[in-house]
């Protein structure tokens, strides 16, 4: 049984009421400490303005390529820890990672993550990224306005796309 979330988030929800959640951060570094957050392709100019490099340095020396759902984006790469991290906290909190930006160790945390999935990684016209999010789906929660059917609203298409006559 697929379970949904209902922490007041839903897949529609504005960008700008999801960037209020960040702002319940306590700045612990918690989660800076186990990896790092994806950037939206705009913001890359902007981080490499603020750090005073091209964007293909910044990509080279500090980001890594991560797919998820068949969509590739750019994160800070995170061996150790992000690669921002240092003993103030975060070298680049100005222009941090939108998913940083949205997230926190609040009760919505969860709901955040997988609002971001649907918005910035699930694409409901690309026949993979819906295969995978459905797998996804299989034995983890959604919000409001993520279930497959809520995404790809045409029935003969989702069916094709899930019996693989669609490529």
């Amino acid at each position: 049984m697929l379970k949904i979330l209902n922490k007041g988030i839903r897949k529609s929800t504005p960008k700008e009421e999801i960037l209020e959640t960040g702002k319940e951060c306590r700045r612990c570094n918690k989660c800076c400490k186990m990896g790092s957050g994806f950037f939206l392709d705009e913001q890359l100019p902007e981080v490499a303005e603020y750090l005073g490099i091209e964007v293909e340095k910044l990509k080279e020396d500090y980001l890594e390529e991560a797919e998820r759902f068949n969509k590739k984006r750019y994160r800070p790469k995170s061996d150790n820890g992000c690669i921002f991290l240092n003993e103030d906290g975060c070298s680049i909190h100005k222009v941090k990672p939108f998913e940083c930006r949205i997230s926190s160790c609040s009760d919505k945390s969860q709901a955040v993550s997988i609002w971001f999935a649907l918005n910035y990684f699930v694409d409901e016209d690309d026949a993979e990224s819906i295969r995978q999010y459905a797998i996804y789906l299989k034995t983890q929660p959604t919000i409001p306005g993520g279930r497959i059917e809520e995404i790809v609203k045409d029935k003969e298409k989702l069916r094709k796309y899930l019996s693989y006559e669609i490529l």
